[in-house]
């Protein structure tokens, strides 16, 4: 057999391996059969330097056209694998338009945030603005400015996060903080904003702020670490302890319900003098006492009272001129007296089961 003869059965053999070539993987293996280093097109390629000068010419012609021809059938079957393979897959992830589409699940606000912003808004009807405040404060706006005295409990780091070491020599102002504490603190109360909006701001004064605070609480059912409150100043000239009663009332109605009664007791509070605790009638008996209300047919939601004149002083207000109230609602309070929630921690787990309802 004459060396054209060998080229013309290797064309036939080229043929039937690209063109039997079932996947990507066959073809590439009759891709290297054929045109690879060690290939047999490849290697009569090599042969021509050994061909008698005459027959090259021809010869060199022939096994051109057949390394030509490879590289073609090689081109159009790797086209017409792919196109096989994208025919599978749209058949196999073949869609019916007609089918109902699957329903995307919205979210929506958490309860605290929804029962943040009611709250706002009922303020917000009766000319109250909207007033933030840092998270991180001072000892200053946190205790002193409010008039607490440097042996109170709540200053004590079994009471408060503070977040400065307390080693000596790393306190900045020691006459604002009880010995041994830090002057740097996560916030315990929202009512420090009540010194920053007093001094950068004349009466009158008609703000609620509503915020994160923190306390180092084991978590149970009545107590969390990190919960939320919405602190309310009042800064005005004839202000009264009728005019906070009047406002509260009108605040419980509206978030409780207008059949609920109020109550208010003696209390103390540092910032605040008078103060008290405001109570509402338990909306589970109606106020003739259950295991709900503890038998009393109350229950608290919040601590109010007169600013107290020291504060004034410390924040630059005249208390000879002004006089104000403030109060501080508890928003998980209000959740779970509105909802009947049994543990607070079910508003921080996350279970979609349990947040869902709301």
């Amino acid at each position: 057999m004459g060396l054209i003869d060998e080229l013309d059965a290797l064309e036939a053999r080229a043929h039937d391996l690209i063109e039997g070539a079932g996947d990507a993987a066959s073809l590439e293996a009759a891709r290297v059969a054929l045109l690879g280093k060690k290939g047999e097109i490849t290697s009569v390629m090599h042969m021509m330097g050994k061909v008698a000068p005459e027959e090259r010419p021809v010869l060199g012609k022939r096994a051109n056209e057949l390394r030509r021809m490879a590289e073609s059938l090689l081109e159009r079957r790797g086209k017409g694998l792919r196109r096989e393979a994208m025919a599978a897959l749209i058949g196999a992830e073949a869609v019916d338009v007609t089918l109902p589409g699957a329903r995307p699940t919205l979210g929506h606000e958490h309860l605290i945030n929804q029962i943040r912003h009611e709250i706002e808004d009922v303020f917000c009807a009766i000319g109250y603005t909207v007033e933030a405040g840092p998270e991180v404060e001072t000892s200053w706006y946190n205790f002193t400015a409010l008039n607490a005295p440097m042996d109170h409990p709540s200053r004590s780091a079994r009471d408060t996060f503070y977040v400065v070491d307390n080693a000596p020599g790393s306190v900045t102002h020691p006459e604002e903080h009880a010995a041994g504490e830090s002057d740097v603190l996560l916030r315990t109360q929202t009512s420090g904003t009540q010194v920053h909006i007093m001094e950068h701001q004349k009466p009158p004064i008609y703000a609620i702020v509503p915020g994160a605070v923190y306390r180092p609480d084991t978590a149970d059912a009545c107590h969390l670490p990190q919960f939320h409150q919405v602190e309310g100043l009042v800064v005005d000239e004839g202000i009264t302890f009728g005019d906070l009663k009047g406002t509260l009332d009108y605040f419980a109605r509206a978030m409780f319900g207008p059949e609920r009664k109020t109550r208010y007791r003696p209390h103390f509070f540092p910032f605040t003098e008078p103060s008290c605790e405001l109570d509402v009638s338990c909306h589970v008996c109606g106020g003739k006492g259950c295991s709900f209300c503890k038998h009393s047919g109350w229950i608290e939601i919040l601590g109010c009272g007169m600013v107290d004149p020291n504060v004034l002083i410390n924040c630059g207000v005249d208390p000879e001129r002004y006089t104000g109230f403030a109060f501080g609602i508890g928003v998980e309070r209000v959740a779970a007296l509105r909802y009947d929630l049994p543990d607070l921690r079910t508003l921080m787990t996350g279970d979609m089961r349990f947040l869902a309802q709301f």
